[in-house]
């Protein structure tokens, strides 16, 4: 499942709405606990054509596991958009 209302302008990041990125990693929570695993991420960045995925990956989830507790919870997704603006080239905005 595509997320159809994806662009990509002249510097070259993806752009989507905040929903639209929680809906893309959705499609990844593979145990469907609501929550993004390392393994769930670096599947996700691979499938969008990303480089170094698990290197990628153990930097978001350092980044944006606010808690600790190994997992990006629905309440740590703004600190995993911050990652992805700055290091992966995804552009989030309010549609």
């Amino acid at each position: 499942m595509a997320i159809k209302n994806r662009s990509f302008p002249s510097d070259g990041c993806t752009v989507m709405s905040l929903e639209q990125f929680k809906q893309w990693l959705k499609m990844y929570d593979s145990d469907r606990d609501g929550r993004i695993s390392k393994a769930e991420l670096s599947r996700a960045i691979r499938t969008a054509g990303g480089w170094f995925s698990r290197h990628k990956c153990n930097e978001a989830v350092g980044s944006a596991d606010v808690n600790r507790n190994g997992f990006i919870d629905e309440d740590e997704i703004e600190e995993l958009v911050e990652f992805a603006r700055k290091r992966l080239r995804v552009r989030v905005v309010a549609f």
